[in-house]
């Protein structure tokens, strides 16, 4: 049984001689660094950038997104109801944004 290094190069020779590999994208250059990708934790850059050239946003990403909406809408708002709500939904998800990134540093250590 051929382990899992040996399937890919197997399939790696297999599209260079069909010609697929070459028209891949950057074929044949060097591999641009994405922005952040030396802050990324090295077990972590691989599957973000195999999400962003897929084009899915990773989760953490969305979070920061709606942390920048939920922002935004509490400088806008105006009503003290509506101002607590929105700085506790704010606090929750900063929670939550910081207990995701925390279990992203730990498995990328272990």
């Amino acid at each position: 049984m051929r382990s899992i290094d040996e399937e890919i190069g197997r399939h790696l020779q297999e599209a260079a001689a069909s010609g697929e590999l070459s028209r891949a994208r950057g074929y044949g250059q060097p591999e641009q660094a994405d922005h952040g990708w030396d802050e990324t934790p090295q077990a972590l850059r691989m599957p973000f950038k195999i999400l962003k050239d897929a084009g899915v946003v990773p989760p953490e990403i969305e979070l920061f997104h709606q942390r920048a909406a939920l922002s935004a809408a509490l400088r806008q708002c105006g009503g003290e109801d509506e101002r607590t709500r929105l700085m506790r939904e704010l606090s929750e998800l900063e929670q939550k944004i910081a207990l995701r990134l925390e279990s992203l540093r730990a498995h990328a250590q272990g």
